[in-house]
């Protein structure tokens, strides 16, 4: 069965929809059986007013890069195409949820569907209470590679998620499909339309030698009582006679 969902993250002027901050940045990541599988929606966004500085000092960005770069409102068809109808994945869920809707209030839209809302930072919480789960103190706790998130970046946050969020699900599995690196990318033992190829396998059968059926009959004699192999009708038959 084929699972979609939608890995998402937002960078914004402030903490505070309902003070007038607004989304500056959006990334999501298409995830097909908990695999990225390629697709991304990346957009930088002129949030119409200005950036304070402790939010640069966040994310990098300053209202003067962000002058020119499309508003909420022309991107919003092509964002709700992505998300489509699908579980919508994020950290601190309510955040991202909390400026989306502001902000699809504001083009008079509904908000968005909070059954469709799965928070890794509550994953995090029931899986590893009272330890810190920020998306950094799990890539620590992961081994993933944060060497590159100098500041918050969506794309690179929705990257590191994804790789959070398959260990917060149980982690890859060496052999399964999804380790495969892209959803639909044949894996070892299939073919390229997805069907199982044959795999030669050596038979390495295990024959005791004569002094190991020696140990092992000594070992029963002296260690085991009516042992129940022995019994039948496990029992080999006496010799001479046919099973």
């Amino acid at each position: 069965m084929t699972m979609r969902q939608v890995l998402l993250d937002t960078e914004t002027t402030g903490l505070d929809p309902a003070a007038g901050d607004r989304l500056l940045e959006v990334a999501a990541i298409e995830l097909v059986n908990l695999v990225p599988t390629g697709r991304v929606l990346h957009h930088l966004l002129d949030p119409e007013r200005d950036v304070p500085e402790e939010a640069t000092r966040v994310h990098g960005f300053t209202a003067e890069m962000l002058r020119g770069k499309p508003k909420f409102a022309d991107i919003l068809d092509e964002l709700l195409a992505f998300l489509a109808e699908d579980p919508i994945v994020a950290h601190n869920a309510p955040f991202d949820f909390g400026f989306l809707d502001a902000e699809l209030g504001r083009c008079g839209r509904p908000p968005l569907d909070r059954a469709r809302m799965v928070d890794t930072l509550e994953l995090a919480k029931r899986r590893f209470p009272g330890l810190p789960n920020s998306l950094d103190a799990l890539c620590r706790r992961f081994g993933i590679d944060l060497s590159q998130r100098t500041t918050h970046n969506a794309v690179l946050d929705c990257r590191l998620l994804a790789q959070v969020y398959l260990e917060l699900m149980g982690g890859r599995q060496p052999g399964l499909a999804l380790a495969a690196a892209r959803v639909g990318a044949p894996a070892a033992g299939s073919t390229a339309a997805g069907t199982a190829a044959p795999v030669a396998r050596t038979s390495r059968p295990i024959v005791p030698s004569e002094a190991e059926r020696a140990a092992h009959a000594r070992f029963v004699a002296t260690k085991l009582k009516d042992a129940l192999w022995l019994r039948p009708p496990y029992a080999p038959p006496p010799e001479g006679v046919a099973d």
